[in-house]
């Protein structure tokens, strides 16, 4: 295997163990992932540093917030001891609308900019780009009426996530990539010069 092929290995690895420990509530590993100063984790309901995105996912996941992650297609772009990796993801939330149960599943990407630390690859920020969104009502008989001012309030791509995070009492961010738009290109932008520096 060849030096690239190799970071290339190594990565998707911590990526994919970013989502298994995440999910199956591993925090000692989980916290392994992450750059240990740079750690940054944007969400729709988180913006902060990788010990405290940890912090509430735990007090989440000990609460019952159900939030689990699905792992696609994959690519990374490699610069010296910095890389850019997009993995193509799943969001399913499962919770309560107005007392009715509810999934709601999100797909678009993990937009992640990583970096080399004392010899192996960490996360320093993921930016997950939400391309659309779906809100499934568990019990086929229950009737669910969603409110159109609070829904028409978040964009496209994850209106219904942001729906159900809402409800549940979280404040979820504004203008956060999707498919096309400023947001994105901006994104995309920041990650060309995060290899540039390099």
């Amino acid at each position: 295997m060849s030096h690239g092929d190799n970071d290339r290995h190594e990565i998707r690895q911590l990526l994919e163990n970013w989502a298994l420990w995440r999910d199956a509530g591993d925090w000692d590993r989980f916290a392994t992932v992450w750059h240990p100063r740079d750690g940054w984790m944007n969400a729709t309901w988180f913006q902060g540093s990788a010990t405290n995105f940890i912090e509430a996912s735990r007090a989440g996941f000990e609460n019952g917030v159900s939030i689990l992650h699905f792992l696609g297609g994959h690519t990374a772009d490699i610069a010296g001891d910095r890389a850019v990796a997009q993995t193509k993801m799943t969001i399913n939330q499962r919770g309560h609308i107005d007392g009715v149960e509810v999934d709601v599943v999100c797909t678009g990407r993990f937009y992640d900019f990583l970096a080399r630390h004392e010899g192996r690859w960490t996360l320093v920020r993921r930016q997950p780009i939400y391309e659309k969104d779906r809100l499934y009502v568990l019990d086929p008989a229950a009737s669910l009426t969603l409110d159109p001012g609070l829904l028409n309030r978040f964009p496209n791509g994850y209106r219904y996530l942001a729906y159900l995070q809402a409800k549940a009492g979280f404040t979820v961010k504004q203008g956060l990539p999707g498919l096309t738009g400023p947001a994105v290109e901006q994104l995309y932008s920041e990650g060309k010069q995060w290899l540039t520096e390099a």
